[in-house]
C-alpha cells in the first residue's frame, strides 16, 4: 500500500514523464518541418519511450492501491532555434528528470517504502542511459560545428545512436 506522500510524488513523476513525451514530440515535429528526418525519427522514438515510462508508473501506482492521476500538462515550446540548441535542451531536460527521479527515490526511503524504492531502480538506471545518450549526441554535434555535410551525416546516423550504460544489465552484468 502506498503512503499518500509516495503516491503524490509518483503522480508528480507521471506528469513529468507525460510532459517529457510532449516536449520530445514537439522537437520531433520541429525537426521534421526543418527537413531533418533522422533527427525527427529519433525524437519521435524518444517521445514514445517517455510515454511508456509514464504508463509503467501509472500501472504501478494503481496496482499498489493508489490512484494514478492524469493531469493537465504544460504546453511545450514549438521553436528550438537550431538542432544544436534543441539537443542541449534535451540534455538539460534529462538532467531535470534524473533529479526528479532521485528526489522520488529519496521520498521512498523516508517513507520506508522499499517495494517502490526497488521499482524505481529501473528508472535510475534508465536515466543514466538517457543522460549518456544525450551527452554523446552533444559531443558529436560539437564535432560537427557548422559543417553542413556533417549535419547531413549526423541527421542520417542519429537514428542508429544508442548507448548501453555501465549501469544497465548486460553480458558482463
Amino acid at each position: 500500500m502506498l503512503s499518500k506522500k509516495v503516491e503524490k510524488a509518483l503522480n508528480n513523476q507521471i506528469r513529468i514523464e507525460a510532459e517529457s513525451s510532449q516536449i520530445y514530440l514537439s522537437m520531433a515535429s520541429w525537426a521534421e518541418v526543418k527537413g531533418l528526418e533522422g533527427i525527427a525519427l529519433f525524437m519521435y522514438k524518444q517521445s514514445d519511450e517517455e510515454r511508456l515510462h509514464m504508463l509503467k508508473l501509472i500501472k504501478f501506482v494503481n496496482e499498489r492501491g493508489g490512484h494514478a492521476q492524469i493531469s493537465e500538462l504544460n504546453a511545450p515550446k514549438i521553436e528550438f532555434g537550431s538542432f544544436q540548441k534543441m539537443f542541449q535542451e534535451l540534455f538539460d531536460h534529462e538532467i531535470f528528470v534524473s533529479n526528479s527521479i532521485n528526489e522520488l527515490v529519496h521520498v521512498t526511503l523516508q517513507e520506508k517504502d522499499y517495494a517502490t524504492h526497488n521499482f524505481l531502480q529501473w528508472y535510475v538506471a534508465e536515466q543514466i542511459e538517457e543522460e549518456a545518450l544525450a551527452r554523446t549526441i552533444l559531443d558529436k554535434i560539437n564535432l560537427i560545428g557548422n559543417d553542413k555535410g556533417g549535419l547531413y551525416l549526423f541527421d542520417r546516423d542519429v537514428q542508429q545512436i544508442t548507448i548501453t550504460s555501465a549501469a544497465a544489465p548486460g553480458p558482463l552484468g
